[in-house]
């Protein structure tokens, strides 16, 4: 038992968190003639530091999702769903939506072809909720930032707002809110069932250096700010706002993440400069579903295939399983850190 922990801790400490990289930049940082322990330094080493590690592990973690994704492609996910009915499907959904592919054509373009395919309507936004808030990538990249407990836990929770939330939409029949559209086609449906090993390979490539260069811009500017937060902004005014002492913390963190247009690995560094500043554990994950979830630009998209009632129950369902989670990470952080 002591060797798998000794183990499991090099996998943490090393090639998850990757120590090793955090001592070069400290290096590196010091060799130009910056003071670590300065706000530049401190705001040098922490930008170079998450900046390489988000980007390895991303690379990393899309490639291998991109190849199991190629098994998944719309119609067999159709087909999938088709088999299971009343709850369970929407478990399924849920599940099915954390293997769906980084690119921005994936989640509402998918959603509007399982809606049109005639799958149940709450299924369909199981999936809706699950595709963008939790998905493997974010789960190893929590697991090197926050640790595995805390990691679980997000992806947990994030499924049972999917699942729940699309019974609850179920629940309220509100089908005659889907705008009238045809189906569309995705970029992401040209991996096929029938291809072989190389095929697969070369599109997880493929899928990988696109998905690299649209989410580097976030993942700098995510960065950036999270570099700033943690060098510059004072831990008092963050524990006044974001701390356990205000109960509006978890609220406040929600709404502050749906304008912001970003995925989950441009939040991870913000979430991280948040969480080391004092800010509460469940306001920090419910900053990241917010963004994740419910971003404005995510918001107007779906406008074009719901009915704005719909749209506003949509959101409305999504917020109170955000802030539900938030206070519930509140209250049970002390065990998860």
């Amino acid at each position: 038992m002591e060797m798998l922990l000794k183990i499991w801790d090099f996998i943490q400490n090393e090639i998850l968190g990757m120590q090793w990289l955090s001592k070069l930049t400290v290096q590196f940082v010091s060799a130009v003639g910056l003071d670590i322990n300065s706000k530049a330094g401190g705001s040098i080493h922490f930008f170079i530091y998450d900046s390489i590690k988000i980007i390895l592990l991303l690379c990393v973690l899309i490639f291998i999702i991109s190849y199991i994704q190629s098994y998944f492609p719309p119609e067999r996910s159709k087909k999938i769903l088709g088999n299971f009915h009343g709850i369970r499907a929407n478990i399924i959904s849920a599940l099915l939506g954390t293997v769906t592919p980084f690119c921005s054509c994936s989640s509402i373009p998918l959603f509007i072809g399982f809606t049109s395919a005639g799958l149940p309507f709450g299924v369909t936004f199981s999936f809706l909720i699950s595709s963008p808030m939790v998905d493997i990538g974010s789960l190893m990249l929590l697991m090197s930032i926050f640790g595995w407990k805390v990691a679980l836990a997000y992806v947990v929770l994030g499924l049972v707002i999917a699942v729940a939330g699309g019974t609850a939409i179920e629940k309220m029949h509100l089908d005659e809110y889907i705008e009238d559209f045809s189906q569309k086609g995705c970029c992401c449906s040209t991996a096929q069932e029938e291809l072989d090993f190389k095929m697969r390979v070369h599109l997880a490539a493929e899928s990988t250096a696109d998905t690299f260069k649209k989410v580097v811009p976030y993942i700098a500017v995510g960065v950036g700010i999270g570099a700033v937060i943690h060098n510059w902004i004072p831990d008092e005014f963050i524990i006044r706002i974001l701390g356990d002492g205000n109960p509006f913390g978890v609220i406040i963190a929600a709404a502050a993440g749906i304008p912001m247009y970003a995925d989950i690995f441009g939040t991870i560094p913000i979430a991280e400069a948040l969480l080391a500043k004092g800010a509460g554990l469940g306001v920090v994950l419910s900053f990241m579903m917010g963004v994740t979830t419910l971003s404005l630009p995510s918001m107007i998209m779906l406008r074009k295939a719901v009915k704005p009632k719909l749209l506003y129950i949509f959101i409305a369902v999504c917020v109170v399983g955000i802030v539900a989670v938030g206070y519930l990470f509140n209250a049970v952080q002390y065990l998860l850190i």
